[in-house]
């Protein structure tokens, strides 16, 4: 995210003889009959700053999404299919809910009990999960879906655009538009369907596989996410977008850009770039709202360089395709790192170009385990920015620094407020010191082992956790692993946790 922009043993069998009239949000009855919750799922993960975020008691290995979504009165019907695997014995689960009216649940094809309890979707399956156990549940739900307002203050969810919506979720806010288990902590590939009126187009992340137009002039948008995701990376944005496809190299160089096409509106909605680089190179999708067309060419046009620089710096790319979705400033106040295609608040700025592309690596394939993690995510992206500065023939990230540690505070009120790695509250995960003292620490970890080393291991990191959920323990205790003779005490004491403006630079 870039904040500069805007700153079970059965129990089937159990006589439904005390039915729970429990209501949802939108006054569905509470079908379970559900009594004890015995060998159930917890509520949460436990997370320190959203502790009813994600669910225990399963892992999730692919969502099915299949919405359709009408502007007019924001109505999204939809159908979730999800598979999971017990991690012990269930008789119910949670999925992460918020709104909504749920119509129906089926565990294995049968139907389920449920009730809601706030965000909460409690399932009870006809017959027992046991530990290990494959299984997908399937929803059906309908209605408007929220926008939720943050603990910083800042809107997620479902945001209503000027033509459309869009559908963004750091740190909780994909609960909106379908249920799941929304922690960054369980990733999973997705395919999300998204069938939209006459004239607008739906993106989402990865490929978009087909775009079928009905008599009626719907069109069904396809896109397929092969590689793990983390549900808050999940997109929909939906409206009057031109699009353009080409492609970029990949991390060996051996493609190269295509030709590229562009168009305005809906149905298949754009020409696939042909030459060596289709199929040789990565899929290149960018969908941008027509009034910042003229305002973006610029930057996005520089996005293959940025890929070639990063692919250098980071290592391999680790997604099966890239490109960006802007939209209109006044109907998102954020850039966001939304998976294969990061959200832009309007034309982005190189910075901006650099930072969300970056988190492409740190933060969609090296995801935060909790979101005390979140420095991981931002910290290495805001460095990245630094590096892409330094490397265009800029301040260098060491000036960058220095001029930070001198005279930080008179740009960032908030800079030495708290340490990178903990955060006072869920409200301030996405503050400066998170960004620029994070960034800070990846500089002193630099500084310490030098250009070559540090190359290493941040191209290191990337591939060792490649596609998975860690935290801060996780990284400092592999940053030294790979530099054993060097002393990091310091750097994690006064620089990761400790309070206030450290005594030296």
């Amino acid at each position: 995210m870039s904040r500069s922009v805007r700153l079970v043993p059965a129990v089937a069998a159990v006589a439904l003889v005390l039915a729970l009239t429990a209501c949802d949000d939108e006054g569905a009855p509470d079908t379970s009959g559900a009594q004890a919750r015995d060998a159930s799922g917890a509520p949460g993960v436990g997370d320190p700053y959203f502790p009813k975020a994600g669910n225990g008691g399963y892992d999730v290995s692919h969502y099915g999404l299949t919405l359709a979504y009408t502007p007019d009165g924001s109505r999204l019907t939809g159908t979730a299919v999800v598979t999971a695997r017990a991690t012990e014995d269930l008789a119910a689960f949670d999925l992460d809910l918020a709104g909504m009216k749920v119509e129906e649940v089926t565990v294995g094809g049968d139907t389920a009990g449920f009730r809601r309890d706030g965000q909460e979707l409690i399932v009870r399956p006809p017959g027992a999960l046991s530990d290990g156990e494959t299984f997908e549940v399937r929803v059906r739900y309908s209605g408007s879906p929220r926008t939720i307002t943050d603990p910083d203050g800042s809107k997620e969810g479902w945001l209503r655009t000027a033509d459309g919506a869009l559908a963004l979720g750091e740190p909780t806010g994909s609960m909106a538009w379908f249920p799941g288990n929304h922690h960054p902590s369980d990733k999973a590939s997705y395919d999300i369907a998204v069938t939209v009126p006459k004239g607008l187009t739906a993106v989402s992340n990865g490929e978009l596989r087909s775009a079928t137009t009905a008599e009626d002039g719907r069109t069904t948008f396809t896109w397929h996410t092969a590689e793990p995701m983390a549900s808050y990376l999940a997109t929909v944005a939906i409206g009057r977008y031109t699009v353009t496809r080409s492609t970029v190299p990949r991390a060996t160089g051996t493609g190269t850009t295509g030709t590229t096409g562009t168009t305005t509106g809906a149905g298949t909605g754009t020409t696939t770039g042909s030459g060596a680089g289709a199929k040789d190179g990565l899929p290149v999708y960018i969908a941008v709202d027509p009034s910042q067309v003229a305002a973006s060419r610029k930057v996005l046009a520089r996005l293959p360089e940025v890929m070639e620089w990063a692919q250098y710096n980071f290592g391999p790319y680790p997604f099966s395709s890239t490109g960006a979705i802007v939209d209109r400033p006044e109907d998102v106040e954020y850039a966001l790192e939304t998976q294969n295609h990061p959200v832009y608040p309007g034309a982005p700025d190189m910075a901006t170009l650099v930072h969300e592309t970056a988190h492409q690596w740190f933060g969609d394939s090296v995801t935060p385990k909790s979101w005390q993690d979140m420095w991981l995510n931002e910290g290495l992206a805001t460095y990245a920015e630094w590096l892409w500065t330094e490397d265009e023939g800029g301040a260098t990230a060491e000036e960058t620094f220095t001029e930070l540690y001198d005279h930080g505070e008179d740009a960032y009120e908030d800079l030495w407020a708290f340490p990178p790695a903990k955060p006072t509250s869920a409200a301030h995960i996405s503050d400066t010191p998170v960004y620029q003292r994070g960034a800070m620490v990846i500089h002193r970890i630099r500084r310490t082992v030098g250009d070559d080393a540090f190359y290493d291991i941040v191209q290191g990191w990337a591939a060792a956790h490649r596609h998975g959920s860690v935290g801060t323990a996780d990284f400092t205790a592999y940053v030294e692993e790979q530099a054993p003779d060097e002393d990091f005490d310091e750097i994690w004491a006064d620089w990761l946790y400790g309070e206030g403006k450290p005594a030296s630079p």
